[in-house]
């Protein structure tokens, strides 16, 4: 049964709902002896054929009806679309592309998570430069009633690690946002740093990236992240970022 599961779970990632539907009405009207010469010729790519017919050899391993078959397909298919309707996880990479990877800069990345904030904005950065696409975007955010909470590492002057004053640089930029950071920090994470690069907005949409706020991270470095729309992530790393604030581990810069 499980390498039916998985042929099924293959078929409903690989071609759309509709053409599920077409295979599953075909199911219904076929013997599983006859499956693998009948239903290949359903879909119309070398990889689907393929794919349909593992399904089809998984079946006549097993005493599953027509029928239930069918039904199985429309029901995975269903499933698995929803499931991708409710969260997108999308690479992001700023740097040199290959034909596995297009570009997509950091910088994009963050604006639409900025941009798409409503209610609340929370951004961590190890540093933060005067990026101005990124300071015009959040003022705006503020401008139409954005709450706005940055993490950000203190300067070596304040007790942190970094060799200027990032916080005090965001304050003068970003007047309206909260400013937060990591100041006491007992074992195990005693000299500790804030090198987590993470965006959420409304717990809807997050950006968890390699780059700091900087000028090359934006545009010439090699940076990576993942830009996740929808789902659990966002809600969970919303809900820890506040948890932070509430249980005093960063506290108001």
């Amino acid at each position: 049964m499980d390498e039916l599961l998985n042929a099924i779970a293959a078929l409903v990632s690989l071609v759309s709902p509709e053409k599920v539907r077409g295979i599953a009405a075909r199911v219904r009207g076929v013997d599983a002896s006859k499956a693998t010469t009948t239903l290949p010729s359903v879909v119309g790519t070398p990889l689907a054929s393929t794919v349909v017919e593992q399904l089809a050899a998984a079946w006549q391993n097993t005493k599953v009806s027509s029928d239930e078959l069918a039904s199985m397909l429309i029901a995975a298919s269903y499933v698995y679309t929803k499931a991708a309707s409710e969260q997108s996880t999308e690479l992001v990479w700023t740097g040199p592309t290959t034909p596995f990877v297009s570009a997509r800069r950091t910088e994009q990345a963050l604006l639409q998570v900025i941009n798409a904030a409503e209610q609340s904005l929370f951004i961590t950065s190890f540093v933060a430069y005067d990026v101005s696409t990124i300071v015009k975007a959040l003022n705006a955010a503020n401008d139409r009633g954005v709450a706005i909470s940055m993490l950000l590492e203190l300067s070596q002057d304040h007790g942190g690690s970094i060799t200027f004053d990032a916080i005090g640089k965001m304050r003068t930029l970003v007047p309206a946002a909260k400013l937060y950071a990591w100041r006491d920090k007992a074992d195990p994470f005693s000299d500790g740093r804030v090198h987590a690069k993470v965006a959420v907005a409304d717990g809807k949409t997050c950006f968890i990236t390699s780059a700091n706020l900087t000028g090359f991270a934006m545009e010439r470095n090699m940076e990576a992240g993942v830009l996740i729309v929808g789902g659990q992530v966002p809600i969970a790393l919303d809900k820890h970022l506040q948890a932070l604030i509430a249980m005093k581990v960063v506290v108001t810069a």
